[in-house]
């Protein structure tokens, strides 16, 4: 069969779509987090996903998940992801109140954590020092603090 025969069937559409989409896919990447330095009691996780310095300073996060820590330790994974920078910021919810709790200073009193284990001068790391590339499957560790 010639070749622009192929190209001409009904089911030509759906094969053109399927070879431009498919390089799409093979560029999605899994970033792995284990989180760990947690409470010894168990707490809930909560960790937001930034993927540029804006969304990252207005804390609007593109992806967002939550994990229970069982001593100190929890893990998850942010699927399908697209090659680009990518900056992470973790609590551990010790209380249940589904907040980041702070003293009357606006420190928190919860452990907390940022990829690249970034630490900021009496506030949160700017996104370039907590940024990670993310251009393949990737395994990072935040250690709360």
């Amino acid at each position: 069969m010639h070749f622009l025969a192929l190209l001409s069937g009904p089911g030509a559409h759906a094969l053109c779509a399927a070879a431009l989409l498919a390089p799409l896919s093979a560029l999605a990447a899994d970033l792995s987090l284990s989180v760990a330095d947690g409470p010894a009691a168990e707490a809930t996780l909560y960790v937001a996903l930034y993927n540029d310095a804006a969304s990252y300073a207005d804390s609007k996060a593109v992806a967002s998940q939550t994990a229970p820590m069982q001593g100190g330790k929890a893990r998850l994974v942010f699927t399908g992801l697209a090659p680009g920078r990518y900056a992470l910021r973790a609590f551990a919810d010790e209380n249940g109140n589904g907040k980041l709790d702070t003293n009357m200073m606006g420190m928190p009193t919860e452990r907390y954590g940022f990829s690249n284990d970034a630490k900021g001068n009496r506030a949160a790391p700017v996104f370039e020092a907590a940024a990670i590339s993310v251009d393949a499957d990737l395994q990072t560790v935040i250690h709360l603090r």
